[in-house]
């Protein structure tokens, strides 16, 4: 049986552990909701731009922009893993890593190469401990989202399709649902993939007069639509860690309670069996030199 003295020890580790777990989740808590704003708020923006390529594609009959060009056979794919620089989020970085890795196992043989480009530690040192190749390992950028940072990475993606070192490009993220439910994901980022536009609404499309051109519009557009993912994947990525990250350690602040309860339990239960015991021992002794 554990001693008072190493059951007391684990009480104040644990009301340690706690302290932090509930620190950790009121940081998170405090973080979340503009980081939620910021996930949220770029929804609308990224779905009008997609509309409006749509728009603009149905208008412009020369429709020869390389990244609206799918490939007659997709060889070499490159496939882009967000993930977060750090861990005690509960299962967030593992459902990603396992999301990656069945779309690797499910397409080997479809496609002759697939190569894995990674932006965040946690991913990096999956690959790393596994021994296994990363085009472009990417850390530390999570904790200050700017849409430059996703700029510099869509421009290096989108001048490797267009230069043909890649047929296809893929990024899996995780989709901010809410504080209890983050969905991985994985999108086709490159070729782009153009709306369907319904019969209806195509008839009673408005006419515009372009300046510039309509092509030239479409053509910056396009650009800024990659840009616009990879910055909109980063600030879901954002939220769902922080979401993630703040449920998990509302559940370990929980256990941690619900521990402390038990051992302060075993505790006085063992206090009270050394009382017993002593209090025996007298009376034994007690009784000893009555007779």
């Amino acid at each position: 049986m554990a001693t008072l003295r190493t059951i007391r020890k684990r009480i104040t580790s644990v009301k340690n552990t706690r302290q932090i777990t509930k620190a950790m989740y009121m940081v998170s808590a405090a973080k979340l909701r503009r980081a939620q704003e910021n996930a949220e708020n770029g929804r609308p923006y990224s779905q009008a731009l997609k509309s409006t390529i749509a728009d603009l594609v149905s208008r412009v009959e020369d429709k020869d922009h390389p990244l609206l060009q799918p490939r007659d056979q997709i060889k070499n794919v490159e496939l882009l893993l967000i993930t977060s620089d750090r861990g005690l989020c509960g299962g967030y970085n593992a459902n990603l890593i396992r999301m990656a890795e069945n779309f690797i196992k499910e397409n080997t043989g479809k496609y002759e190469k697939i190569e894995v480009s990674v932006l965040g530690r946690k991913a990096q040192d999956y690959y790393k401990r596994r021994r296994r190749p990363v085009r472009k390992a990417t850390t530390n950028l999570l904790r200050t989202v700017g849409f430059s940072l996703a700029s510099q990475i869509a421009d290096e993606l989108t001048e490797r399709y267009v230069s043909g070192e890649v047929d296809a490009v893929f990024v899996v993220y995780s989709t901010f649902k809410s504080a209890l439910n983050q969905k991985p994901t994985i999108v086709q980022l490159l070729p782009f993939q153009l709306e369907e536009t319904d019969d209806k609404k195509a008839a009673t499309m408005v006419d515009y007069i372009y300046e510039p051109s309509a092509k030239e519009i479409l053509a910056v557009l396009l650009s800024r639509q990659v840009r616009t993912q990879i910055y909109s994947a980063m600030l879901e990525a954002v939220a769902s860690e922080l979401g993630a990250r703040m449920t998990a350690m509302d559940s370990a602040t929980s256990n941690a309670s619900d521990m402390i309860d038990r051992l302060t339990l075993q505790f006085n239960r063992a206090r009270q069996a050394a009382i017993t015991k002593e209090l025996m021992e007298i009376i034994g002794g007690a009784e000893a030199l009555k007779g």
